[in-house]
């Protein structure tokens, strides 16, 4: 039963850590000049681990003009660095990203005053709310070799890189009790 509970405090612990790492996301998307900067960049690093002469680009449908305007010059560094013809990008104009999230401290009110504190976990809302902080998925036009480059799925990596550290240092507090009040 101990093991339990700490496994629980651990997950509840990482858990708080990854929501606040999107929360943080969603300032980058917000910052238009950045971001723009940002989306080129991932669209070029897709493009790069593609290799494909022509795919489809996917992105939240509140980026499609950012996105349309940093394409051509994705496309052009891309041809540099790689050395070969610009692909054929086509925007997906019939499937987007999921939106930002909108509301979310209601949403949160709302079922943190179903659940007790005890329960309530932050990442509840990513299984309950699908959203996303931005960034792009490029695919091959036949749909076999997918790259996606969102800002979320960034943070699974990282967090899935970290999380055994993660676990180490929680471990270490909570045997220490430096986190028996969280």
């Amino acid at each position: 039963m101990l093991l339990a509970l700490k496994f629980f405090k651990h997950k509840m612990i990482v858990n708080a850590m990854k929501d606040s790492a999107s929360k943080e996301l969603l300032r980058v998307s917000s910052d238009k000049k950045a971001y723009k900067k940002l989306l080129k960049g991932l669209i070029v690093q897709s493009l790069l681990r593609l290799k494909e002469p022509s795919v489809l680009l996917r992105c939240r449908e509140v980026d499609v003009g950012l996105v349309e305007s940093v394409l051509d010059e994705a496309k052009r560094e891309y041809a540099e660095k790689s050395q070969v013809h610009a692909p054929t990008v086509t925007i997906d104009a019939r499937v987007y990203l999921p939106p930002p999230p909108k509301g979310a401290d209601l949403d949160e009110a709302f079922w943190h005053s179903l659940l007790p504190n005890e329960i309530f976990i932050p990442l509840i809302f990513s299984f309950l709310i699908i959203e996303s902080s931005g960034g792009v998925v490029l695919a091959s036009q036949d749909g076999k070799i997918v790259c996606e480059n969102t800002l979320d799925a960034r943070l699974d990596v990282v967090f899935r890189q970290k999380l055994p550290e993660s676990y180490h240092d929680i471990s270490y507090c909570l045997a220490t009790k430096e986190l028996n009040d969280y």
